[in-house]
């Protein structure tokens, strides 16, 4: 479990806080949990930023692959390789 050292305190208007508490009420988590991912969405630590650059710089290297052509063919693949069943 993660210790937190630093406290904050912040004053919201009434429509901030409620957005807050309506997301917070809705994943059953605290306020403070919130605010902390907004945070990090926000603010990415150095190593989120390289995780992120390394799954890009990953994802555009990457050798092309054959498509079919028609979307239906398309679907049927991707379905075949998750394993579900075409409709």
């Amino acid at each position: 479990m993660c210790m937190y050292s630093r406290r904050l305190q912040i004053l919201l208007d009434e429509e901030r806080y409620e957005r807050v508490a309506r997301e917070a009420a809705r994943r059953k988590v605290s306020v403070a949990t919130v605010v902390r991912e907004a945070i990090d969405g926000k603010f990415p630590s150095p190593a989120d930023i390289e995780r992120r650059r390394s799954a890009i710089e990953g994802i555009l290297s990457a050798e092309p692959m054959p498509v079919p052509d028609d979307p239906a063919d398309l679907r049927k693949e991707l379905d075949d390789a998750h394993g579900r069943v075409s409709g």
